[in-house]
């Protein structure tokens, strides 16, 4: 019995009436009345509830079946016969089963006989498990009582999901891979919805609450197949890991932006990368990604993050927020000799990074290896969309800066292999998107969780390109009191080096304007923003058959589609990219010139992220609005703010559309709807006030599975 998983006890209870044993000889599937050899108990009693000793294997109410040895199964027929392992299905004997054979022809009127408990004629072909005729029977459901049979399917390799509830087949020899596993309870009766079961002969443990082939847990209980996607290595070689970004020709505009920083006590900024006093390992790092000198949001934020400081940072996208906290973190781990082991089986990193998209955290964790490198830190990326076994084993082999999106950093610290006692950094990258309405609850689910250091005892750090005043309102309950605020420019506005237009459109002219639009470019690389996912599939099939090479990126498509998308994006193969939100935020594509919002947003903050794509570290771009009076009015406003506020032309009637639009939203002449200023400065915040609602709530909890 060397293929059970570690966890021998009974997982859930079963009210079938038929007991399989795994080593019986009483034949198989004896009957559930009280007089079967099997068991003597009757049918009001628990009986061994699925057993799983290595004497009674499977128990039900009555009998001990044979699955593997002896005379027992039922198969296709009655024929007698012997698998490849020598294992004798055999015929039922009818001396020995009369009882068993009298009571199944009563219950199912006769039926058994023909197919054996199963939906289809489909023999095994792996080892062991429940072969032939018997795999299928009674596999999501089947109740005893209404003489219902069950339903379910074997797989490629002939295993079982018997007794399943939709997940988890099993693979290699064992069968039964995915049975009573998760949930199931003994008192009440309830059914488990296996993600775990037996487990394959070949295949790792990890522990009694995971399995390797779990499911993307953060799809939820009722999701879909397996994940088995695996994503191919990171580069090894130093010219991959290294490879830059070219700075553009307003790269030395950026010592003109003015630059706030409030709070007290505030260190002093550096001018140059030596007055950082990093080490010599990240300075040749430093060097090989071609960075000369810091930007304004790494001047400050470096010597602040490296005294010890909270800080809320909010800095124009593309202006290098992610080495801004990268360096730091990085500096004080080699500074104190920190260093990955994989001879532990639960992972303490002394840094988290948070983000809410898959692409995000993976460019996140990109750039941490590569100034890591050479060191003896290890960073580990976790994300929904692959093989949680393939996770999990990345973690175990060490570290110390752990990036994840957070439900699936939720899971991983639910699985027992990730502990934070050792936590001193926690960082939110999109930090206004982490705190909003819908990733709200699972940062307050993570700063709650067993071991996390309080908020006094860690280090946390906070980045976006947006921060309303909800928002930092909301922030200031995951900070010290004395955490400092940094705005690099105009907080919320939109990078000047963006050239930004707003067309006039209906929305039954938008396709004909953007064919139109795209016929200029070329193959210059251009992302289209749309507001649905159907629209994305729709506009990019569309631009397909006008001989456009294209493809698109959202929530539905899978994580392996979602990478081959942006692979052929990054390197021309398709120019064009339709996209949702999930590409919104923080994604760094190198030699994107345009971007088109077929869609305006509801949000203006989402506007101003999604034109960020283009114009980034120094480099010109251009970004197209489609606006449509009957649905876009009432951003009408904010947009003409923003337009304002980076020096673009205001169109004349959308001056109009604006000043004619009473009660729009994200309009404010004070100069507050992007909170340009520290929020505490017009008053200390108080913990008994209320704290409002996100300021987009078109982005609700609905919507998340589209950016994770």
């Amino acid at each position: 019995m060397d293929d059970w998983e570690e966890d021998q006890s009974p997982v859930v209870s079963s009210n079938s009436g038929f007991g399989l044993g795994s080593s019986s000889t009483d034949g198989g599937f004896k009957s559930f009345y009280a007089g079967s050899a099997g068991n003597e108990k009757t049918n009001n009693e628990d009986g061994d509830s699925w057993r799983s000793t290595a004497g009674d294997g499977f128990r039900g109410r009555g009998g001990r079946g044979g699955s593997r040895g002896g005379r027992g199964g039922f198969r296709n027929t009655f024929k007698s016969e012997v698998d490849e392992n020598g294992n004798d299905e055999g015929n039922i004997s009818l001396s020995n089963n009369k009882t068993c054979l009298m009571s199944l022809v009563s219950l199912f009127h006769g039926a058994v006989c023909v197919a054996g408990w199963k939906g289809g004629e489909s023999r095994g072909r792996g080892r062991g498990g429940f072969r032939g005729g018997s795999r299928g029977g009674f596999r999501d459901g089947g109740n005893e009582e209404t003489e219902r049979r069950g339903f379910g399917k074997v797989d490629e390799n002939g295993n079982d999901e018997g007794w399943k509830g939709g997940e988890s087949r099993g693979r290699g020899r064992g069968g039964f891979r995915g049975g009573f596993r998760d949930g199931g309870d003994e008192e009440s009766g309830k059914r488990g919805f296996g993600r775990g079961g037996f487990r394959g002969q070949n295949e790792e443990v990890f522990s009694k609450v995971s399995t390797s082939d779990n499911t993307d847990q953060e799809a939820g209980e009722n999701a879909g197949p397996k994940v088995v996607y695996v994503p191919p290595p990171p580069p090894e070689e130093e010219s991959a890991i290294f490879s830059q970004f070219a700075t553009g020709i307003n790269f030395d505009k950026y010592d003109d932006i003015s630059v706030e920083v409030s709070g007290s006590n505030t260190p002093k900024a550096i001018m140059t990368f030596n007055e950082a006093g990093l080490c010599e390992s990240l300075n040749k790092n430093i060097m090989k990604s071609g960075y000369v000198k810091p930007t304004p949001v790494q001047k400050y934020g470096i010597p602040i993050i490296s005294a010890g400081r909270d800080l809320m940072a909010c800095a124009q996208t593309g202006s290098g927020k992610t080495a801004a906290f990268l360096l730091p973190i990085l500096q004080r781990f080699m500074t104190d000799g920190v260093a990955a082991s994989k001879f532990s089986e639960v992972q303490e990193p002394e840094a988290i990074i948070v983000a809410p998209t898959r692409e995000l955290i993976n460019q996140i964790y990109l750039e941490a290896r590569k100034f890591a490198y050479g060191t003896c830190v290890r960073p580990v990326v976790v994300y929904g969309g692959i093989n949680t076994g393939y996770t999990i084993r990345e973690v175990l082999k060490g570290c110390n800066v752990l990036c994840g999106t957070p439900g699936r950093l939720l899971d991983i610290i639910g699985r027992g292999k990730v502990g934070l006692s050792k936590l001193r950094y926690l960082v939110l990258d999109e930090a206004d998107r982490m705190l909003d309405m819908g990733f709200e609850p699972d940062m307050r689910k993570l700063v709650g969780s067993p071991g996390m250091p309080p908020k006094e005892d860690r280090q946390t750090l906070m980045f976006s390109a947006t921060f309303p005043e909800e928002i930092q309102r909301l922030a200031a309950e995951f900070l010290k009191v004395d955490y400092l605020f940094l705005a690099v420019g105009v907080v919320g506005g939109a990078c000047s080096d963006v050239e930004q237009t707003v067309i006039q459109v209906d929305q039954f002219s938008k396709r004909e304007q953007l064919l139109e639009l795209l016929k200029t470019t070329g193959t210059e690389r251009t992302m289209v923003f749309v507001e649905t996912k159907r629209s994305a599939d729709f506009i990019a099939t569309f631009l397909c058959q006008e001989k456009i090479n294209t493809t698109s990126i959202h929530g539905d498509r899978e994580q392996r589609e979602r990478e081959k998308a942006l692979s052929d994006f990054r390197t021309g193969q398709c120019p064009v990219l339709v996209a949702t939100s999930v590409a919104a935020r923080g994604l760094d594509i190198e030699h994107v010139q345009h971007v088109v919002n077929f869609d305006l947003p509801s949000s203006i903050d989402e506007y101003v992220h999604r034109i960020g794509r283009t114009g980034r570290c120094g480099n010109t771009g251009r970004a197209v609005s489609f606006f449509n009076p009957e649905s876009d009015t009432p951003v009408a406003r904010s947009l003409v703010k923003v337009l304002s506020g980076a020096q673009q032309t205001v169109p004349k009637w959308l001056e109009e559309i604006a000043f004619s639009a009473h009660g729009t939203t994200g309009f404010n002449p004070r100069g507050r709807t992007f909170a340009s200023t520290d929020t505490r400065k017009g008053g200390s915040f108080k913990t008994d006030e209320p704290v409002p609602a996100a300021s987009n709530p078109a982005s609700t909890a609905a919507d998340d599975e589209e950016w994770e």
